[in-house]
């Protein structure tokens, strides 16, 4: 029997900074590299620099030691400091595939609070467009090592 992935079922993760909505904007964004970690990466030698380029359409992309570029998503919707949203363009075998139609989702957005912190919201959503396997990466990005993980490193950045 195979595994199918509901329709509407995404990873949600939040997380509140002890920084400004522009500062945590701009941490998770152009400071991209300073808090993602070295071991997250799909390219075939060792990670140099994690970027997301700031425009819709703009790759998120990471520089191997190869000298390779290794993309793995495309800014789909940029708000700044609201919110953006990429198309994740890796397959539930960590594999870069360029089809948005069959891409998951990672919706990021940032919201100021009365007093002076920035909760963070990921959502990581559309699953069911990557066909039974989708359900195997929803799995992967909400265990450990995941999206909880990566937003706890993101927020110690942050609040820095």
């Amino acid at each position: 029997m195979t595994a199918t992935v509901a329709e509407n079922t995404s990873v949600r993760r939040s997380v509140s900074v002890k920084a400004s909505v522009d500062r945590a904007f701009h941490v998770f964004t152009e400071e991209f590299d300073s808090w993602w970690p070295r071991t997250h990466h799909i390219g075939k030698s060792p990670m140099k620099k994690a970027l997301i380029e700031g425009f819709e359409g703009g790759r998120c992309y990471s520089q191997q030691e190869d000298g390779t570029d290794c993309p793995w998503g495309k800014i789909t919707a940029w708000d700044p400091p609201k919110r953006f949203t990429i198309a994740w363009l890796i397959d539930a075998n960590w594999q870069y595939q360029p089809n948005t139609e069959v891409a998951s989702e990672v919706e990021i957005c940032f919201s100021p609070q009365a007093d002076g912190t920035t909760r963070v919201d990921l959502e990581h959503r559309n699953f069911e467009r990557m066909g039974p396997s989708g359900n195997n990466m929803r799995m992967k990005v909400d265990s450990p090592g995941g999206w909880g993980d990566l937003l706890r490193m993101y927020a110690e950045k942050a609040s820095a």
